[in-house]
């Protein structure tokens, strides 16, 4: 195994691990730990060259520092990636990035994200501590979609009070983009709300029993940006929320679990100016990680601690449209500068 430290200005450590025996490529990317220990889970997937992954890699650990900061969590923020099908790891990639994890002494916590499981992480668990999404433990807190899809169905109550006057979900269509764990706990909540759902994935055999289940509309993974909708929930990748998708938007309102869902900083003010309520990503997927912060953290009370924090996350929600709507400005600038101030609050 070769362990490559790339120099980032952005970044406080940003790691290349390679084994070309195993045909292991990935990277490791602590984008601060200024809060406490990075964490952010590892995914896997095809990516089209080493550059797009590192580029994944240094986006979403940036998220995640504003994601754990606006959640209230004493945490920093990292991720990891590996490039490849995920249907193809061995336990070989496994082990050895669970070697390279273990490199960095604990600054950076790794946990279950896209093409990754509670058993994958129970694997890296045997080379490595720093790791949590555990199925069996003291802290154990095993898959954490279900979390993330509940919190980021508040959050969609939360953005539609402020969109349409009421939390009152009966009757509004959502779009579902993304049908993976997140993507099917969150149509179930929302269809037990009452919502008319209209789902969308690459794998046409889901959206067929999805679409079945709870009799929902369905488009393509493409297509689903352009319906005509109340809100649009994105589940899948990020940066799907650019000057040309954002133009032909047909929804009143954006709030899903997608990470980094604008393509540029920009595209918030955008959504914005084209009267789309946008729910920053970072603040409404953050159940996920508030479940995950469970085990790194060792918390006592597991259940109240992901509780008393997803309630924190409906109030900031609240509050972040609240002084957008009196700043005139796009939600995600004023969550940004929050969680700015805070950062720079503990570097004073």
């Amino acid at each position: 195994m070769q362990i490559t430290r790339l120099a980032t200005p952005t970044h406080e450590t940003v790691l290349r691990v390679h084994d070309a025996s195993i045909g292991l490529t990935g990277f490791i990317a602590v984008h601060s730990t200024k809060l406490g220990p990075a964490a952010g889970g590892l995914r896997m997937r095809p990516y089209n060259s080493e550059d797009a992954a590192l580029t994944d890699a240094l986006r979403l650990a940036e998220g995640m520092t504003y994601k754990n900061a606006a959640a209230g969590l004493p945490l920093g923020g990292g991720k990891a990636v590996i490039m490849g099908d995920a249907a193809q790891k061995t336990s070989a990639h496994l082990l050895t990035f669970a070697r390279a994890i273990n490199t960095l002494e604990g600054d950076y916590w790794t946990a279950e994200d896209m093409g990754m499981s509670p058993a994958d992480m129970a694997l890296l668990a045997t080379e490595t501590k720093y790791v949590a999404g555990l199925p069996d433990g003291p802290h154990a807190s095993g898959d954490p979609s279900p979390i993330t899809a509940r919190g980021i169905f508040n959050s969609i109550r939360v953005t539609a009070k402020h969109r349409f006057g009421s939390e009152d979900l009966t009757g509004r269509t959502v779009a579902v983009q993304g049908l993976g764990h997140v993507g099917t706990y969150l149509c179930e909540f929302l269809h037990t709300a009452g919502a008319k759902l209209i789902v969308a994935d690459i794998d046409a055999k889901r959206v067929a029993a999805l679409a079945a289940k709870y009799d929902a509309q369905t488009a393509g993974p493409d297509d689903i940006l352009t319906v005509n909708a109340d809100i649009l929930a994105p589940c899948a990748i990020g940066a799907i929320l650019n000057v040309d998708s954002i133009a032909k938007l047909n929804v009143a309102a954006v709030c899903g679990g997608a990470n980094n869902q604008l393509a540029t900083a920009e595209d918030g003010a955008r959504l914005h100016t084209r009267g789309i309520l946008y729910a920053p990503d970072f603040v409404a997927n953050a159940g996920g990680i508030i479940n995950v912060a469970t085990e790194v953290l060792a918390t006592g009370n597991r259940a109240a601690y992901v509780d008393e924090k997803l309630s924190a996350v409906e109030s900031t929600l609240d509050r972040i449209f609240a002084r957008a709507k009196t700043m005139d400005c796009s939600p995600s600038d004023v969550a940004v500068a929050i969680v700015d101030e805070m950062l720079a609050d503990k570097a004073a």
